[in-house]
Order: C-alpha cells, then sequence, then structure tokens
C-alpha cells in the first residue's frame, strides 16, 4: 500500500512539473493572441513590419518592449496610434507581449539598402559609437533598441526627430549624439542599421 502511495505520489509531481515546465502555446483566444493580433496591422503578424515609418519589434530586448509599452501607456511617450491598444494592459499582459516578440527572430524589411550608403553609414556609427550602446552588431540590449534590420525608414525618421527635439519621452543620449547630423548622414545610418 505505502509503495502504491509513492507510485501515485511520484507520478502526480511529475504530471505537475511536466505541465510547469511546458512551453505555453498561444491558443487563438487567449488574452495574448488578441493583443498579438492587436499588434500585427502595424507591426507585422511576426513582429516585422511591412508598413513604411513603423517598427519592427521582433528580436527587440524584452525589457526595452517592457519600458516602451510602459511609457505609452503612463503617456510619457505619447504615440497617439498607440494609445487605446496600450492604455487597459495589465502587467502581465506587457511581460507577456515583450517575452513574445523578443523571442520572434528578426527580418531585413522589403527596402532597398543602397551599399553606399552602408559604406558612409558604418563610418559614421563608429565615429558616433553607436556600438559602445546597440553593441556592435547593433542587437540592442537591455532597454537599448535593436537597430540591427529595423526599417530604414523608420530610423530615419526616429534619428531625426531625435535631432530636432521631437521625439517625446526620448532619451537624452540619443539626442545628444545625433544632435547636428545632417539629415544625408542620418539617412547613411539608417542604411546601415538595416544591412546589419
Amino acid at each position: 500500500m505505502r509503495h502504491l502511495t509513492q507510485i501515485r505520489w511520484r507520478l502526480a509531481c511529475g504530471l505537475v512539473a511536466a505541465a510547469i515546465c511546458a512551453a505555453p502555446t498561444l491558443a487563438e483566444d487567449t488574452p495574448l493572441s488578441k493583443r498579438i493580433k492587436d499588434c500585427a496591422p502595424c507591426h507585422g503578424p511576426d513582429g516585422n513590419s511591412r508598413t513604411a515609418t513603423i517598427p519592427s519589434l521582433a528580436g527587440q530586448p524584452k525589457f526595452f518592449i517592457l519600458d516602451q509599452l510602459i511609457f505609452i501607456r503612463e503617456g510619457v511617450r505619447p504615440v497617439e496610434a498607440m494609445a487605446p491598444f496600450v492604455k487597459t494592459l495589465k502587467e502581465d499582459e506587457i511581460v507577456a507581449l515583450a517575452e513574445h516578440y523578443a523571442a520572434l527572430p528578426p527580418k531585413s524589411s522589403d527596402e532597398n539598402v543602397d551599399p553606399a550608403l552602408v559604406v558612409r553609414g558604418a563610418a559614421l556609427a563608429l565615429r558616433l559609437r553607436c556600438a559602445s550602446c546597440h553593441l556592435p552588431s547593433l542587437v540592442g540590449q537591455e532597454q537599448i533598441p535593436r537597430l540591427a534590420k529595423q526599417r530604414i525608414d523608420y530610423m530615419n525618421e526616429v534619428m531625426k526627430a531625435y535631432r530636432d527635439g521631437r521625439r517625446k519621452g526620448g532619451d537624452s543620449i540619443m539626442a545628444a549624439t545625433v544632435f547636428g547630423i545632417s539629415d544625408a548622414d542620418i539617412l547613411a545610418l539608417a542604411h546601415y542599421a538595416a544591412s546589419r
């Protein structure tokens, strides 16, 4: 009898452990799957944007996504188009979305990358020390975004917004880094980042 109880106990523990360790799947009717569907029209069903001036989320560092969703939800970084989607996000949903998008593989956009601008952008990135925060491969880290394979039009617009003081809730380090940089240089940096 005691042996049978031990077997049942071990079996129960094994089943509980298996349930805890099993990778969650996204059923069609889960709250997370609905949130992901809300993101897909702009950021792409696989997190890789095909929409002009909209960033790809695939492969972004988890903490970067967490920060941005919280900043947008709390109004620190006003993004009018996203406000209706993030205003009701709960903390656990933000974490789940960040983990989901961070785990997706980034893909190059459908934009044409100009090899001459890539060379020019590489020299500028070295001079501006982009790798000191974004890492040499521009994949980002912690709260620093991935620039590699990001959309050219998005990068071009964001760097100009930093330079011109239009990026609200933005990082002052980025504003200082691109201060005084020409539009042509910003475009070259965007091509370089997209090519990585």
